[in-house]
């Protein structure tokens, strides 16, 4: 949304004046009565640290002070403690005694380098900008000291929480899933109320605390309000964010003392009204331009410090292993421009996880021949000369004493290993299409325009926004400091209409939860895409739509991760219809057996692995997306959709209800027998498993059971996918069918949608003080 006028269609969808509830995004509080008396304890669940245990969260903790102390001391210890004209040699030293030889006399010891205590200590307090350093040091150091003893606090209470009013003991956490926990939490709210508001806790509204302002940034994200674009000379759009901008965003909008939020649960009542929208702008202009100002004039302490802190962090790893630079990561903008509404971080972790190798092979599908031919040149050479070296080092170790002689042999190392990740793999196989197809099954987004250009550069460039090399992840935070304040006086500033807008307009008060983002209901409604299987069912103009599908696709992705949560009116109107459309189209697909009879093809194509039973039902989908020697002109534009329908409508109609599952669109294996389904039984699985995987069924149903709801997922995303591309043809085929238009990729722009021009209102103020009727907020639980 580049500018004021994408937002003229944006209403009020509910404004309330009252204050909310006094929840927690992240606490809930519990007053139980018993032997212990009253007390009061807070859950913040985290998968991992609730995993690892108290101890293990408190040395985190602890180990965070030290370390920020260690950087502190040690450095200043190397400005200021260390002769280091004696420890190159520049200076002679001459030791004396009887019982050194003349060679040992003139030789350098460590403690000669080193300067005497007080030598040090004057060579500190005579210098000013040192003292000046430590002095911030140590007031940042305090303020993280009482932060700490805060959170310590904190998880002392959460443990106890966990303890006596969940009867979950700290040595079993590690074997309660996240369900699990929550069911207890459900169940208390019952039994103890520990929300006064709602008699009744669904799992929606303990995400909606938990994820309030990670939804409302992922709903950003996914408007395009963030993150900044820059242009950049010679590498056009370029997104930038780093841990520094996102912090400050947060500053700004959620948890700051000026922030748009006069509590953790609730925005301030005057971002809630049109009235005063201009002057709300301005003021958040200011705000937005004094953090900018800070940022600027903190920017030599901040960069000081990340600067120390990748040095220390990294120099031994790229010394140990040059080419871990040239490895892959998900960047930040990545990991919130493919998160789910309601997506807790494991949730997303585990997502992104799977999805890393298939998206590491489609990056190092794409190698330029003319690099590659000059790699294996400079690899040549320089290892040519290495290996000399190594010789004689061998023959006569006296050679190692030579001047820079080690040098040589570590820079050669470097060069090598550097220069062989531009050389290509000789058997790997060249499948664009697929590889994109399979990454997608994983991180469940893409841009429209990516499919069937997956062999393009362009499409390689922005998948490279969203999972990018090691060494530009390090040299974007160490750049943050210097960049940050730039964005926030010169972009951030001119969006604040926008912002305020946007807060406006999505913010939705439910009650015992507080003030949410609009968008994390999940309400087809309101927010849903006909190209996305809601039409008919949506009410929402063009820009109230989630982009990308965003609403649908969460919505399943919650629906199948917490199957015993009841969807609203609307949401179960539009899984009745996704199920009955996977089933007209499994009617014209291939036989789930023919499917799996060529899972075995594509997984020697796609993976490195023996596969497991979900990844086999993954496999025998993407058989159908463009192997290399099929002729495409003999398959359906709509092979890859109704193979994902075949798959699925075959599961889904083996399904009966047991104990874990309420409903039967899920992938688990039935327990009971059945004639002409493909997982019948268990003894059927075990046959289509291998030997490994029948093993892994018996140590642990559960994590057999993730893992074939996320496989089942993965299904949804292919499908969905596909129908909307199918859709979207015929929208530029009949536009007449919808005034809806799809935007040609800008270069470095991941997709969206947006609406024709309309004919310009007379009076724009006119516009913003009459918006719809309010409607009556609801909990989607």
């Amino acid at each position: 949304m580049a500018g004021f006028e994408t937002y003229q269609e944006y209403h009020r969808i509910e404004d309330y004046d009252e204050d909310s509830p006094p929840g927690e995004e992240d606490l809930l509080i519990h007053v139980p009565e018993g032997r212990g008396g009253h007390y009061c304890s807070l859950l913040h669940y985290d998968k991992q640290k609730s995993s690892n245990g108290f101890a293990c969260m408190v040395l985190s903790e602890f180990f965070e002070l030290v370390q920020f102390l260690f950087v502190v001391t040690f450095t200043t210890f190397l400005f200021n403690c260390v002769e280091y004209d004696v420890l190159f040699a520049n200076r002679v030293v001459n030791h004396t005694g009887q019982s050194l030889g003349p060679l040992d006399r003139n030789k350098v010891t460590l403690p000669d380098a080193i300067l005497p205590s007080e030598q040090c200590t004057e060579r500190i307090q005579g210098n000013s900008w040192i003292i000046f350093l430590l002095i911030m040091a140590g007031i940042f150091w305090l303020y993280r000291l009482v932060k700490v003893i805060c959170n310590v606090l904190s998880y002392w209470e959460i443990r106890q929480f966990y303890k006596k009013a969940l009867k979950i003991q700290m040595d079993e956490l590690c074997n309660f899933t996240w369900q699990e926990v929550q069911g207890r939490l459900i169940d208390l709210q019952r039994e103890q109320p520990m929300c006064v508001q709602k008699r009744e806790l669904s799992e929606l509204d303990i995400y909606h605390r938990i994820l309030r302002f990670k939804n409302y940034t992922v709903a950003m994200i996914n408007k395009s309000l963030l993150p900044v674009r820059l242009r950049v000379p010679f590498f056009g759009d370029m997104i930038f964010l780093t841990q520094g901008l996102k912090y400050n965003f947060e500053l700004i909008l959620f948890w700051g003392p000026l922030s748009l939020f006069q509590n953790k649960w609730s925005l301030h009542p005057k971002y809630k009204r049109a009235a005063n929208r201009q002057e709300l702008a301005k003021q958040l202009g200011r705000i937005i331009l004094l953090t900018g100002l800070v940022n600027l004039l903190l920017c030599p302490f901040v960069l000081v410090w990340q600067v120390l802190y990748a040095f220390f962090s990294y120099a031994e790893v790229i010394k140990r292993e040059p080419g871990s630079l040239g490895a892959r990561r998900w960047s930040l903008f990545g990991r919130l421009y493919l998160r789910h509404f309601n997506e807790l971080d494991h949730e997303l972790q585990g997502r992104l996880g799977r999805g890393y190798k298939p998206a590491a092979k489609y990056m190092n599908a794409f190698v330029s021949p003319l690099l590659a031919v000059l790699a294996k040149n400079v690899a040549f050479f320089s290892g040519s000369v290495l290996a000399v070296l190594i010789a004689l080092t061998v023959y006569d170790e006296d050679v190692l004493t030579v001047q820079h002689i080690l040098t040589a042999i570590t820079v050669l190392g470097v060069v090598i290993t550097i220069t062989r990740s531009f050389i290509p793999d000789e058997h790997m196989v060249w499948c664009p299409e697929q590889l994109l197809q399979c990454v997608l099954a994983h991180i469940h987004y893409m841009p429209d325009h990516w499919k069937g250009n997956a062999n393009k550069s362009e499409t390689r460039d922005e998948m490279a926004q969203l999972f990018q090399y090691k060494a530009v992840f390090i040299l974007e935070e160490l750049l943050s400091p210097i960049i940050t304040p730039f964005i926030l006086i010169f972009h951030l500033r001119s969006k604040s209409l926008e912002i305020i807008d946007f807060f406006r307009n999505f913010t939705v008060d439910v009650a015992g939860v507080g003030d949410i983002c609009s968008f994390a209901q999940m309400d087809i409604r309101r927010h849903g895409n006909p190209q996305w299987m809601s039409e008919g069912q949506t009410e929402a103009s063009v820009y109230q739509q989630a982009e990308n599908g965003k609403t649908e696709l969460s919505l399943m992705h919650f629906t199948i991760k917490n199957p015993r949560w009841q969807p609203p009116q609307e949401s179960s109107v539009f899984i009745s219809h996704l199920k009955e459309k996977v089933h007209q189209d499994a009617q014209t697909g291939p036989s789930p057996h023919l499917l799996l009879s060529e899972a075995p093809l594509c997984t020697s194509l796609l993976s490195d692995e023996s596969a497991t039973a979900p990844d086999n039902l993954l496999a025998s989908v993407l058989a159908h997306s463009g192997l290399p020697g099929r002729n495409r002109r003999f398959i359906p534009a709509s092979s890859t959709a109704s193979a994902a329908a075949s798959v699925l409508a075959s599961l889904s109609s083996s399904q009966q209800p047991h104990a874990g599952r309420s409903r039967s669109h899920t992938l688990l294996p039935s327990r009971q027998s059945h004639d002409d389904t493909m997982y019948c039984s268990d003894h059927t699985v075990g046959d289509s498993m291998s030997a490994s995987d029948s093993r892994l069924l018996s140590q642990s149903y559960s994590g057999l059971a993730s893992e074939f709801a996320s496989a089942e997922m993965s299904l949804h995303a292919i499908y969905m996918h596909e129908v909307s591309g199918h859709n979207m043809l015929k929208q530029l085929y009949n536009p007449s069918a919808q005034t809806v238009t799809l935007v040609p990729p800008a270069s470095g722009r991941l997709g969206g949608w947006a609406e024709e021009e309309e004919e310009e209102h007379a009076d724009e103020e006119e516009i913003n003080t009459n918006p719809v009727p309010n409607e009556s907020s609801r909990g989607s639980s």
